[in-house]
């Protein structure tokens, strides 16, 4: 065995055949001594108890330490915090370091927030969602120094700290709100599906999970396998696109590829020191909310199944995330959306967000999937419900607005099987919901359920040695975050994700130092979805240093070879428009995939889903919207008129599907992507690589076959037919040589 001091005043010791202990000298943590072999003294008794023995079982240790927790601490192990940035100077959430602000303090970057240090030993929290951080080394000493106050904390826990995405190039997007934070750059979830390759989001999943370790990041919040069955959805560039079969194959290939550690890195089972615990989400797949709306808000809290098509949503969790092809058998976790699955529990006939429901967790999940890992709400599910267009302040409590307290939602939500409450900071409410059971069923009955959740929560944790050694070598973190192999692999699989719709006349690939024109893309001022003011955007889309390595970039079209136009899907409004209700509406309006103004002439009379509260008839029939990104459109037209009969190329970035008809004719090649580089771009442009992406969903032929399709069903769409007769249909895609027609398409096309 040896001993060494290193980074934050960490000591290192190492079993001969056995793991390697690591514990911070300020926690009180001793090493014990035992058959010639070192354990960590989390409990710090003098003693080895049953959770201390890397011998054991995880289950075993996980059963012994859950048994030795006080409720109150088994309430902190249920709770996942809200929103964490590093430092918190970043993050939303109000932030001091010894009641001082982050530069007023002085402390670094990586210094514990107040907040944090109160959440970890007042309220036992020990999952820690992690956003924006200042770069791969500030975490990593941030991590150091969270698991070194964890640890010296009764019974010595350490924190389970995850993250959404965060390996995307937007970091504005909420769900990519890490940030890429100097990790390589892959493309979004539908930019992987568009590979058709499922081993291209395992290579993902072993990077990802490698660079998530080097930042004490232990647990994904990923991947979204929902089916994006209704193309409307703002969450639908997000999933692996509408088709069963590909998202569980993407699912189940992308978990197995966080979850899984190899050769030294094994501890057991395919667990080990690379291993990421993926989240799964959302159960039982929230692609079909009514309308194209989301549940993230009032006015979307109902999924609805028109084409009684509720069975197909479970797929990529059944087939996918339950039924991995690697050691560690399925997703170690699973968060519920937050819809109403319209008149789906077919047990107890109740209309409640998908967590509440004991037919959705008891019945369909825990019993008929089979599955025994950690079920976790989404985020703030147990507050009041904000305004039906808000979202803060304010939980999505949706089916027990009124019926219930916030102590009595979280009882229910624990009836019903859940084991963690996503965004929630305060134990007091779980305490309370003990209580409630105690008086209903008895101590015993109360306390084993608790303890239940308890062992699935440190199952988790310990699968994954974070007991011997939640630390990280931040040299190692330095050195490998971002590595030149990494990017490079993430780098090629944003080439292979592009999808090549047109290309007339072989327009590309373009020879090198050809004269680009571009123009500039202009947004108007507006709102996101925080509803949270946004400037008016006048700029060039694309970073001319990096064009200008390939092109010869000119701002007079009449002196280009050819154009270059960078647009973006329609961006619609969500489905719902204050300024409508206020003018005596309900509020309901369309949402809309063609970028003129449009009008819901086809829209079903009355809806499916209502809320007597809200309104009982949500229906939108006849009202009228215009896109943010109008000017998009304007954009390609005004430069095909610029340049009249020399090429203009246009490069869509998707993240959902487009009514292309507007502008398909005047454009000579369309390229589309799901979050790229530039220099990804301009490498397919070149030649340098050939497109090889297909289409992981249909793009419709007008709104009319989006209003008529079902929400719940995939590939019932009227599609797009260009003018050389391509129909943009799932699994299209052409290459240089014309439309694929590969074992991809083969495989997957038959499916539907």
């Amino acid at each position: 065995m040896s001993s060494n001091q290193n980074d934050e005043a960490i000591r290192y010791v190492q079993n001969e055949g056995g793991p390697l202990l690591a514990y911070s000298e300020a926690s009180g943590v001793r090493i014990l001594y035992r058959d010639g072999l070192a354990f960590k003294d989390h409990s710090k008794d003098g003693d080895l108890d049953d959770y201390e023995d890397w011998r054991l079982s995880p289950d075993e240790r996980a059963k012994d330490l859950a048994s030795k927790m006080t409720i109150e601490q088994i309430a902190g192990l249920m709770l996942y915090s809200s929103h964490q940035a590093i430092p918190g100077a970043m993050g939303w959430n109000p932030a001091t370091y010894g009641g001082a602000g982050f530069r007023e303090s002085g402390v670094p970057s990586w210094e514990l927030t107040d907040q944090q240090r109160a959440f970890l030993s007042k309220d036992h929290i020990r999952h820690v969602l992690v956003t924006k951080v200042e770069s791969p080394e500030t975490a990593a000493r941030w991590n150091n120094r969270l698991q070194a106050f964890a640890e010296g904390q009764p019974l010595g826990i350490p924190a389970n700290n995850s993250s959404d995405p965060r390996h995307g190039r937007d970091s504005s997007a909420e769900f990519n709100s890490g940030g890429n934070g100097g990790l390589s750059v892959w493309p979004e979830s539908m930019g992987l599906a568009a590979t058709f390759d499922p081993e291209v989001a395992k290579r993902f999943g072993e990077v990802a999970s490698r660079e998530y370790r080097l930042l004490g990041l232990a647990t994904t919040l990923s991947p979204q396998v929902d089916i994006a069955t209704d193309p409307r959805w703002f969450r639908f560039g997000m999933t692996f696109g509408e088709d069963p079969q590909l998202s569980a194959d993407m699912g189940r290939a992308y978990i197995d590829g966080f979850q899984t550690s190899e050769g030294e890195a094994e501890i057991a089972g395919g667990w080990g020191y690379h291993s990421v615990n993926a989240m799964v989400k959302h159960w039982p797949g929230g692609g079909s909310g009514e309308g194209g709306r989301d549940a993230h808000f009032g006015y979307g809290k109902y999924a609805v199944y028109p084409g009684n098509n509720f069975n197909e949503h479970l797929i990529p969790f059944t087939e996918g995330a339950f039924r991995l092809s690697g050691k560690t058998e399925q997703a170690s976790a699973v968060m519920p959306y937050y819809t109403i699955s319209f008149d789906q529990d077919k047990k107890n006939g109740e209309n409640v967000g998908n967590s509440y429901s004991s037919y959705m967790i008891q019945d369909l999940l825990r019993g008929e999937a089979g599955y025994d890992g950690v079920v976790c709400t989404d985020w703030g599910i147990t507050a009041d419900e904000p305004e039906i267009d808000r979202l803060f302040p304010g939980g999505r409590c949706w089916g027990v607005e009124e019926s219930h307290t916030v102590a009595q939602r979280h009882y229910k939500l624990l009836m019903a099987g859940v084991d963690q409450f996503g965004g929630n900071d305060q134990a007091g409410p779980i305490v309370e919901a003990y209580r409630i059971g105690v008086a209903e069923h008895g101590e015993a009955f109360m306390r084993s359920r608790f303890e239940q959740s308890a062992v699935r929560l440190l199952r988790n944790l310990f699968r994954l040695g974070l007991f011997e050694n939640p630390y990280v070598q931040v040299a190692d973190t330095i050195a490998q975050a971002g590595c030149e192999e990494f990017v490079r692999a993430g780098f090629e699989a944003q080439l292979k994700s592009c999808v090549l719709l047109k290309n007339e006349r072989q327009t590309l690939p373009l020879p090198k130092r050809r004269k680009v024109y571009i123009p500039k893309r202009s947004l108007p001022a507006g709102t996101d979805w925080f509803g949270t003011a946004t400037p008016a955007v006048d700029a060039y889309p694309l970073n001319l240093e990096t064009v200008s390595r390939y092109f010869e970039v000119t701002e007079h079209a009449e002196e280009a070879d050819f154009a270059l136009v960078c647009i973006e899907n329609p961006h619609s409004s969500m489905g719902y428009s204050r300024s409508d209700a206020e003018a005596g509406g309900t509020g309901y309006v369309p949402i809309s995939l063609q970028y003129g103004p449009y009008t819901a002439e086809h829209a079903r009379e009355s809806s499916i889903a209502g809320d007597p509260r809200d309104t009982a008839d949500r229906n939108y029939r006849g009202k009228r919207i215009t896109v943010a990104n109008e000017g998009d459109l304007d954009m390609v037209l005004r430069t095909k008129q610029l340049m009249q009969e020399k090429p203009v190329v246009v490069s869509i970035t998707l993240s959902n599907p487009a009514v292309l008809e507007e502008f398909e004719a005047a454009a000579s090649a369309i390229i589309a992507n799901f979050g790229i580089q530039d220099e990804a771009l301009m490498e397919l442009l070149t030649g340098g690589a050939e497109p090889s992406g297909l289409l992981p969903f249909q793009m419709p032929a007008h709104m009319k076959t989006v209003e008529e399709q079902c929400e719940d069903v995939p590939h019932d769409m009227e599609v797009y037919i260009d003018s050389a007769g391509h129909a943009y249909d799932f699994a299209y895609g052409l290459n240089w040589s014309g439309t694929i027609r590969d074992e991809r398409v083969a495989r997957y096309r038959k499916q539907h």
